[in-house]
């Protein structure tokens, strides 16, 4: 990963997990998220740096009993080189398509790589703290019907919870959904769109 020792470049993890890759409408609104982000900075003279993990291209493999025993003998892992990219990003954006009510399994890999005691969680008296923190985080999840705020919606709640865990609170989603449902799709996008422009309207430089 390239690094930048100067305060004004912004270091930018973009991680899409679609299994249509570059196809997927999650990795394209996340795609267009990336790049409107990008062009904020350069018109505020902010430098860019941007690491993407393409998990269709390139799959994490799921964690094994070989990669936990590796880890506890000190050995490296894979893990490694995900948590030091995602320590070093002052921004996370993740590309999330809802697969049967819940987050694609390539991801969920991705995640279990990430949670490690002692790097991006702690274990206190009081219970664990997250270790990542000052990092913004967008998500960007797609639907092929409506589930926000419904009871459907398991994948949600399990983002906020797992990204908490290590200390990732300051988390906005965009939502693209009834993108399987006729004559809904347009709309769907266009909504999506319309609020990633928003939050990077806020967003500071």
């Amino acid at each position: 990963m390239t690094t930048e020792s100067q305060s004004a470049v912004k270091n930018i993890l973009h991680v899409e997990s679609s299994l249509f890759g570059e196809g997927g409408v999650s990795s394209q609104l996340s795609t267009e998220l990336v790049a409107k982000l990008q062009n904020k900075y350069a018109d505020a003279n902010t430098g860019v740096n941007v690491v993407k993990r393409n998990l269709a291209a390139d799959p994490i493999p799921h964690l094994d009993l070989a990669t936990i025993t590796a880890i506890g003998e000190g050995k490296p892992v894979i893990g490694d080189t995900l948590i030091q990219e995602l320590k070093d990003a002052d921004i996370l954006v993740l590309g999330v398509p809802m697969y049967n009510f819940g987050v694609p399994s390539g991801l969920k890999a991705w995640f279990d790589h990430i949670a490690r005691a002692g790097s991006t969680f702690k274990y206190t008296e009081t219970g664990p703290v997250g270790l990542l923190e000052n990092k913004k985080v967008y998500v960007v999840t797609s639907r092929g019907g409506y589930h926000k705020d419904a009871a459907s919606d398991v994948e949600v709640p399990f983002l906020k919870t797992f990204l908490g865990f290590l200390g990732l609170s300051d988390v906005e989603f965009i939502y693209a959904e009834g993108l399987n449902l006729s004559g809904k799709r347009e709309q769907g996008l266009a909504d999506a769109s319309a609020k990633i422009a928003a939050l990077v309207d806020e967003e500071a430089a």
